[in-house]
């Protein structure tokens, strides 16, 4: 997954399937330690047609980091089989979700 830095504060992961997602999220998480404050991360999850409980824990503790550090967490492109198992935990209520890319970079730059 090609991880890039869109600017001082935003970072932008293209995100995919298992045994990949995890380690991409160990990478991601690690960026936090560089970064200081309102570093906004955005996950491409188009190529992501599952998340097992392992993901979605990993999802919520890098959740929780950033808005420690008063930081974001934006998912963009979620596919209807990933957005059901969201929505059936109830973490559709916890992150924030766009459409696509240039809609997440919008709300990060925005603070929304």
């Amino acid at each position: 997954m090609p991880v890039s830095d869109w600017s001082d504060n935003i970072i932008i992961g293209e995100m995919a399937d298992e045994p990949v997602f995890a380690e991409d999220l160990k990478s991601i998480a690690s960026c936090l330690e560089k970064k200081i404050h309102d570093l906004h991360i955005i996950l491409d999850m188009r190529e992501v047609t599952y998340l097992n409980s392992s993901n979605l824990a990993q999802l919520l503790q890098l959740r929780k980091s950033l808005i420690a550090q008063q930081g974001s967490l934006h998912l963009c492109g979620v596919k209807d089989n990933v957005w059901s198992v969201l929505l059936m935990t109830g973490l559709d209520r916890l992150f924030k979700f766009t459409d696509d890319v240039p809609t997440a970079l919008a709300a990060a730059q925005l603070g929304l």
